[in-house]
């Protein structure tokens, strides 16, 4: 007998879904029903038919969408999430509703107005993957847009996808509806201002990293005036080569003004050229050239970071915050290798850290004085540490201990650095030294609170001394002063989301920072266990343990009778929590897991 034939299509399908909806129902049933049922009408249908889409259902918390093309399925989830970002400024005394949204373009199967097939199950799957207040697309999708939508991505690895065969390469977008950040078009009382990377006009392509560090000491001069909103260097550098327009630029990242210029090396001399220009009008406020010696280069950093706040904030502090900056180094060529180094720094593919560990070294051996140096090295010998000495005491780790005495000579030469004071408390608290880790954060802030690499530190310590609430808050404020913020953020985040019993989302943030290697990053993987077991989803939580203890056995230096309990011993000792409370939660996860905690 013939088999009736199968209607198909190739279609964009868009699965979306509220961030714990059952929580939001116990607490106010009444008020959650009716701001997901506004959210459906105001929000999601309008722009469905916008992006020439088709609403195909609504599942209580969540709806599917078709759409012909993975541009207005993609351009919708965009635009959905920045609406909703948008309204959260002002539903203050609502629920604050988040999304998830889960795009992918594969075969349907039409049944009625319904769709169905393993096109719309990846995308489901998407979606329950995708970080609360994101969107995340397949592989199929993402290759479809090449060119089309100015939006960025980040490659999040290829997931295994429940009762999906084959796994499938995922790609997270930068969007500002991210709940982890302060919305783009969110208003600060500040100025807000962007320094995009100087040209490199030298006749040497390479030094490019020169130009680039007098791009990062100009943000870090205009971060210490209080009266700015500086957005960070990652964020503005992403940016690089597009000549893209100054007003979009602005409007991407949330940026009232825009800094851009210039740099040309030759021999012992340097010309620089900075214009200050409103991103809204287009409007060019300020511009000057400077041609000097090399050795003039810390003071035309200066000259232009005042110029810049004069213009922007309408003053300069007074002389006596300007003379407490930090101390210039002696040596020219010991600030060349340093800015090398610092380039490499964040860079772990294999080679690279000991590449900028050489170039810290040679920068200090040039001028035993420059703090920076120091702390570029402190970090680089931290990471030796953590990926070493699984196992090994503190005060057994050699690096572990360089580590401190490294931020520890930084601060003895320029306690006036805040980013010495940031190096200087993130050690102490790996030593769990936390009343000095705090202190010496606390003044970092103080001292520049426009550094988001200083407010993501503090955050975690925030975190490790129990005050997650704060911590959170810290985080939030980072995103927005780094609006491109790298995937390493998501590492603290993940921790302090999990100590806020938001175990859902933590889980989400750890699966994408493990997925890849998970046999190396065992503590990532604990917590991510430890978040599987409070959310009662055993079978996951039991597999993730398994990876653990086994990532454990092969990097374990420490007792070679270790096993399982002094697995979970160490863990938590790393994992540099104070307060009980925060560390029986870390166990009950374990134990819930099938772990001896």
């Amino acid at each position: 007998m013939t088999q009736p034939q199968v209607e198909r299509t190739l279609a964009a399908i868009l699965v979306a879904d509220v961030v714990g909806y059952s929580r939001l129902v116990e607490t106010d049933e009444a008020s959650a029903l009716a701001a997901v049922k506004e959210l459906w009408r105001a929000t999601v249908e309008p722009l469905v038919a916008e992006h020439r889409g088709r609403i195909v259902k609504f599942m209580g918390d969540g709806v599917m969408a078709e759409f012909g093309s993975v541009v207005g399925a993609v351009g919708c989830a965009a635009a959905v999430q920045q609406r909703l970002a948008d309204r959260q400024q002002e539903i203050a005394g609502e629920p604050r509703i988040l999304l998830r949204i889960g795009v992918n373009l594969g075969d349907l199967v039409v049944e009625g107005d319904d769709l169905l097939g393993e096109g719309v199950n990846v995308a489901a799957r998407l979606e329950q993957l995708c970080p609360p207040g994101s969107v995340l697309i397949s592989g199929s999708a993402y290759e479809h847009l090449s060119g089309k939508l100015d939006i960025p991505f980040d490659f999040a690895g290829e997931q295994h996808l429940k009762n999906i065969a084959r796994p499938v390469k995922t790609y997270r977008m930068n969007v500002a509806g991210s709940p982890f950040a302060l919305p783009m078009n969110a208003r600060s009382d500040k100025p807000s201002i962007a320094i995009l990377p100087f040209d490199n006009m030298s006749v040497d392509a390479e030094q490019a990293y020169f130009s680039d560090g007098i791009t990062e000491d100009i943000i870090t001069e205009l971060s210490r005036f209080g009266e700015l909103m500086v957005i960070a260097r990652n964020s503005s550098f992403a940016f690089r080569g597009q000549g893209t327009d100054l007003r979009e630029i602005g409007r991407k990242l949330g940026a009232g003004y825009i800094v851009e210029g210039s740099v040309r090396r030759a021999g012992n001399r340097v010309r620089i050229t900075a214009q200050l220009v409103e991103a809204e009008s287009g409007t060019h406020l300020w511009a000057e050239r400077y041609d000097r010696a090399l050795e003039d280069v810390f003071a035309i950093q200066e000259e232009i970071s005042q110029h810049i706040v004069a213009t922007v904030a309408q003053r300069v502090r007074d002389d006596r915050e300007v003379a407490a900056r930090r101390r210039r180094p002696e040596d020219m060529l010991a600030y060349d290798l340093f800015l090398q180094g610092n380039r490499l720094s964040d860079d772990f593919t294999p080679g690279t850290q000991d590449r900028a560990a050489a170039l810290f070294e040679r920068a200090i051996e040039i001028d035993p004085t420059f703090a920076r140096a120091y702390t570029g090295l402190a970090y680089i010998v931290l990471t030796r540490a953590t990926d070493t000495a699984v196992g090994v005491s503190r005060q057994r780790d050699e690096n572990r201990v360089q580590a401190l005495r490294l931020a520890e000579r930084a601060l003895a030469l320029d306690p006036n650095d805040p980013r010495v004071h940031c190096t200087l408390g993130f050690m102490c608290c790996t030593w769990r030294d936390f009343d000095r880790a705090e202190r010496h954060l606390d003044l970092a802030r103080s001292m520049n609170p426009n550094d988001p690499l200083i407010q993501i530190i503090w955050a975690s310590v925030q975190g490790t001394l129990g005050r997650a609430e704060r911590a959170l808050a810290a985080i939030q404020l980072a995103c927005r002063l780094n609006p491109k913020y790298p995937s390493w953020y998501n590492y603290y985040l993940s921790r302090i989301l999990f100590q806020l019993e938001r175990y859902g989302e933590a889980a989400a943030l750890l699966e994408q920072l493990t997925f890849a290697n998970p046999a190396r990053h065992p503590r990532d993987v604990a917590w991510r266990t430890a978040a599987y077991g409070h959310l009662g989803r055993s079978e996951e939580a039991h597999q993730c343990g398994a990876m653990f203890l086994q990532a454990m056995r092969d990097l374990w230096h420490g007792d070679p009778a270790a096993g399982p309990a002094e697995y979970v011993d160490w863990l938590v000792d790393v994992s540099y929590l104070r307060e009980p409370k925060d560390v029986e939660r870390l166990r009950e996860g374990l134990r819930l897991a099938g772990l001896p905690a």
